[in-house]
């Protein structure tokens, strides 16, 4: 089996997704137009070799809704002949676009594909694909009766289960924020962020970052998840969960350049990673985003490696608590984890975060010096993906 190997990874600055963001001017394909036609133009390729261009966005509806990773080629002004295909594992669907591409290229079916993801959470509204209807039907819900939760609620499950106090949420928020800072600060995303042009100029770094953050002035904020329903519903349940420790709703796009060895030596690349193992896993849909624990042991068992054996670890910040109970589990020391901070500071557009937090993992391997990193991302519906590279 041939190996599949990562030849550049890059991304957008992060908006905030509201009106008056940086990129709610610019329409998701066009945002995404432009960032694959950076990754093909700053490796020097002949764009007409790619075979599939994988896309991760969650709200197909409306601006999203027609393949926008085959209407952004075509905005791109890339050769028509090269397909794409879009799909949805929920936050981890860029993830997943990257797993696919590998697949594709291990296989021997493929040589050169691009892994991206996009959401644009001003223009297309989170939760908008469902249209006001039940997504769920009967049976889930007599099954889960009364009826499964929000991944607010489910956060605060987890939050619950691990025994997680909000002041630990609110300190591990600060952190984040205070790593993403200081990783601003040095120029240690200049090589993994593009420029984008927008109505409004040009915009070049993210603008999510709040460093003067606190726990005192978090502690001020009051839950998000609290109602009468939810406190009859859990009644054990203290309410943790606020706007300042969850992941920030954003604007974003991300593109993974995955080839063969083979092709990569023919196109004159220097490969960066190796991806090396993949899992994908489902878990109690109640909890929801305590998957990636169970992912995390499936990759590094089909790995053969252990804990011990990753030099650093991305765990998506949906909410405080799905890092935290992660690593609380799996006795992972916190300087292995988030070292650039998260989505709680650089924003969760969740099409594009898989490859977002791609992208920051091997930036972060290779300014560091170290070998192996740990991918994971947990996912609507109690699932999660899990992804080993190896620097090379």
């Amino acid at each position: 089996m041939r190996n599949a190997v990562i030849v550049d990874a890059v991304r957008s600055p992060i908006a905030k997704g509201k009106a008056g963001g940086a990129l709610a001017g610019l329409h998701p394909v066009d945002l995404l137009a432009q960032v694959l036609r950076q990754v093909v133009d700053r490796n020097g390729i002949d764009p007409g070799c790619v075979d599939d261009v994988v896309t991760g966005c969650v709200s197909q509806v409306g601006e999203q809704s027609a393949t926008p990773g085959r209407m952004a080629w075509l905005a791109a002004g890339l050769p028509e002949h090269v397909p794409a295909t879009t799909i949805d594992r929920k936050c981890g669907s860029s993830q997943q676009a990257v797993t696919y591409a590998a697949y594709g290229v291990m296989a021997g079916q493929q040589d050169v594909v691009i892994a991206c993801g996009v959401e644009s959470m001003s223009r297309v509204v989170m939760g908008s694909a469902r249209m006001g209807a039940d997504p769920y039907g009967a049976g889930v819900t007599e099954r889960y009766a009364p009826g499964l939760v929000s991944q607010g609620l489910a956060a605060e499950l987890v939050a619950d289960r691990w025994s997680l106090t909000r002041s630990e949420l609110d300190e591990y928020a600060v952190r984040s924020h205070r790593l993403a800072g200081e990783a601003a600060a040095a120029g240690l995303f200049d090589s993994e962020i593009v420029p984008i042009t927008t109505p409004a100029g040009e915009f070049r770094a993210d603008e999510t970052i709040r460093v003067g953050s606190s726990v005192e002035k978090l502690a001020g904020l009051a839950p998000s998840f609290r109602s009468p329903e939810a406190e009859s519903r859990f009644p054990r349940l203290d309410f943790k969960i606020t706007a300042g420790n969850s992941s920030q709703i954003t604007d974003g796009a991300a593109a993974v350049l995955v080839m063969s060895e083979e092709a990569a030596r023919a196109h004159g690349l220097r490969p960066r990673a190796r991806l090396h193992a993949f899992s994908q896993v489902a878990d109690d849909p109640m909890l929801m985003l305590a998957a990636p624990i169970p992912a995390t042991r499936k990759v590094l068992d089909r790995a053969g490696m252990s804990l011990a054996d990753i030099d650093l670890f991305e765990v998506n910040e949906a909410f405080a608590p799905v890092p935290l109970a992660w690593a609380r589990e799996l006795k992972v020391p916190e300087e292995k984890v988030n070292v650039r901070g998260g989505a709680i500071a650089l924003g969760h557009p969740l099409g594009a975060s898989g490859a977002r937090l791609m992208t920051t993992l091997l930036a972060t391997l290779e300014e560091r010096d170290l070998t192996w990193g740990l991918q994971t991302m947990c996912e609507a519906g109690g699932m999660a993906n899990a992804t080993i590279i190896e620097r090379i």
